[in-house]
């Protein structure tokens, strides 16, 4: 049995699979404790999750703004001597960072103790903490096909992300009758990541009577400090109502993805990994002001593997028009279904799991290799 350091606070995208991590280790007989942030969307990510030990640590991320240069590396050097002293008293055999501003503490500690040190980049470019911290690392996991200049080929491996064991596809009008949704209805469903999104919001209040009008069911997850959650009803086609959902979380993403016909969403690679999961079709709006561009990225690939279509932010007067031509080519949807499925035909979770093992086993007992005396 081991013992294992997960870092995985910030946002949804580095939580999610961190506890995805954490469930497969149990499930393994190995101890984790996980690492997050103090920010507002962990503390309510982490609620349903009561059987692991979540340790908030401090840290706030880089900007080149002077004012928050300053508290980036006043926090950071908290949450480094916090991980220093949590390390030396946990002594664990590794430790797994899944990137953003949580990991860089825990993993220079774990380089400074030599602890064996795990990063996993799921994005199609690799974020900031994971080009800086990757020298320091003996395993980095990325997507198919991305390289990280600086570490050797030797100490990486390819593969997607790791999904939690709840997130799976659920038949439709199971899902739908557990959310409040018409069964017999279309529904579109909008999410903005565990932060939500403005713009996508913004066009679904605007276009609410058309859809309805359509016989279109929404769901939209409007991101916690939002908008309060309400149902709204309009009048559709043969004078059967159709519902509008709006709600600020929704950590029932299983029932959520499998309800909808079409997915409404940024380009996260965790929500990317969970529609894959749900084989749900989608129509992706990467956020432009994402770092390194990396949604742009992300929805790029999943378009080019055939999971749904791309709408660039600066082109969202198309986006009515898209999810109308969309939401009724059962066609095409069963298409992108298919391709959806085949793409998540590797196990990442085993993978890692397996490679994790490997590089932190702990040596034998002296007894077990060596004879006793009489």
């Amino acid at each position: 049995m081991s013992t294992f350091l997960i870092s995985c606070g910030g946002t949804g995208g580095h939580l999610s699979p961190g506890i995805s991590l954490a469930e497969g280790l149990t499930a393994r007989g190995h101890k984790v404790t996980l690492l997050i942030s103090r920010k507002r969307v962990d503390a309510r990510l982490i609620e349903k999750y009561p059987q692991f030990e979540f340790i908030p640590v401090a840290g706030t991320g880089f900007s080149l703004n002077p004012v928050l240069l300053l508290r980036c590396l006043w926090t950071q050097a908290q949450g480094f001597l916090f991980c220093l002293r949590l390390a030396r008293f946990r002594r664990p055999d590794g430790i797994v960072g899944f990137g953003g501003f949580t990991s860089a503490g825990v993993a220079l500690t774990g380089w400074l103790l030599g602890i064996p040190v795990m990063l996993h980049e799921s994005n199609r470019i690799p974020g900031l903490a994971i080009r800086v911290l990757g020298r320091l690392a003996q395993r980095v996991y990325l997507p198919a096909g991305v390289r990280l200049p600086g570490v050797r080929a030797r100490r990486i491996r390819h593969m997607g992300m790791p999904v939690r064991s709840e997130i799976h596809r659920l038949p439709a009008d199971e899902a739908r009758t557990a959310l409040g949704l018409d069964p017999l209805q279309k529904v579109l469903v909008v999410f903005g990541g565990s932060q939500g999104s403005g713009p996508l919001n913004d066009f679904v209040n605007a276009r609410l009577p058309a859809l309805a009008a359509e016989g279109i069911q929404v769901y939209c997850v409007t991101g916690l400090g939002k908008g309060a959650a309400e149902t709204r009803e309009f009048p559709g086609k043969s004078g059967v109502p159709v519902r509008a959902v709006f709600v600020p979380f929704c950590d029932r993403v299983a029932e959520l993805l499998s309800a909808a016909d079409l997915v409404l969403a940024r380009a996260g690679a965790g929500t990317i990994a969970e529609l894959i999961r749900c084989e749900t079709p989608a129509i992706l709006v990467p956020y432009p002001q994402a770092a390194d561009d990396h949604q742009r990225a992300n929805a790029s690939f999943f378009e080019r593997q055939g999971g749904g279509i791309v709408v660039e932010q600066t082109k969202m007067d198309t986006l009515q028009t898209e999810v109308l031509d969309l939401i009724f080519n059962d066609w095409l949807l069963r298409i992108f279904r298919g391709n959806l499925q085949r793409m998540d035909r590797a196990n990442s979770l085993d993978l890692m799991l397996a490679d994790l093992e490997e590089l932190c086993a702990s040596p034998p007992p002296p007894s077990a290799t060596q004879p006793q005396p009489a």
